[in-house]
């Protein structure tokens, strides 16, 4: 039942779209991925948009998170209850993150299943029946085939990877010293080891879904980009 589901509303759906568009663009696998990327990037870009702000608010937040963890550091109850009027306050959800995440999941192992299986597998069986009869994609771009791996686009998708952890883990200035800031030691450990993850596990792959997931972080460092320059403008207005 829920493999069915999933195949009807996630996987079918975004096989189609990349066949239909790949078919648009007179048989060109590359720029068919980057379009499904941009399509995929601006369905989920209200989603993105709030979890970057919560995840900036956070960041500025943590010089009065870590005076709280001090003055209540004996009584975890009494914690607990000023982090949550704190964060009501400043009107942030420390929560965000992680509904992004579990949004963009779903759509995420579809792409990862239409690039493992779709690129070669059998395609009648997954298209509609409005659209036109397909034998085989044109996986081969410049010599670099789509459904082989190749480390030189998980290294880049790892350097991706790095410039947007780096943008938004940027600590704004009246944060407290980082010897002291658990939360920023965490957060130096991520800027390198999500990278390491990234290349790893886009090495692994076919290199059309790291071609994906290299379009994908690139639209995301742009779209952190710009929520923070309309947030910094907005900080210069005067009160």
């Amino acid at each position: 039942m829920l493999k069915t589901l999933y195949f009807s509303i996630f996987f079918q759906p975004i096989f189609n779209l990349l066949i239909g568009i790949y078919l648009l663009l007179g048989n060109n696998l590359v720029f068919a991925i980057l379009a499904l990327t941009i399509i995929i990037k601006l369905i989920l870009w209200p989603i993105n948009q709030q979890a970057i702000r919560s995840q900036r608010s956070m960041q500025e937040i943590q010089p009065k998170i870590e005076a709280l963890k001090e003055k209540f550091k004996d009584d975890k109850t009494k914690l607990g209850q000023a982090m949550m009027e704190l964060y009501k306050t400043e009107k942030v959800n420390p929560f965000s993150s992680c509904l992004t995440l579990v949004v963009q999941l779903p759509f995420l192992i579809a792409v990862y299943q239409v690039f493992r299986q779709g690129l070669s597998g059998d395609h009648a069986n997954w298209l509609y029946s409005f659209m036109p009869p397909i034998n085989s994609l044109q996986t081969v771009f410049w010599g670099w085939d789509l459904t082989k791996r190749s480390l030189i686009l998980a290294v880049l998708a790892g350097l991706a990877q790095f410039w947007q952890t780096r943008m938004i883990m940027k600590m704004p200035k009246t944060t407290v010293s980082q010897k002291n800031d658990t939360m920023a030691m965490m957060n130096k450990q991520m800027l390198y080891f999500m990278p390491l993850i990234t290349v790893w596990i886009g090495a692994s792959v076919p290199s059309g879904l790291t071609w994906y997931w290299l379009a994908f972080t690139l639209l995301s460092a742009f779209q952190q980009y710009l929520v923070m320059k309309k947030k910094a403008k907005l900080t210069l207005l005067p009160q």
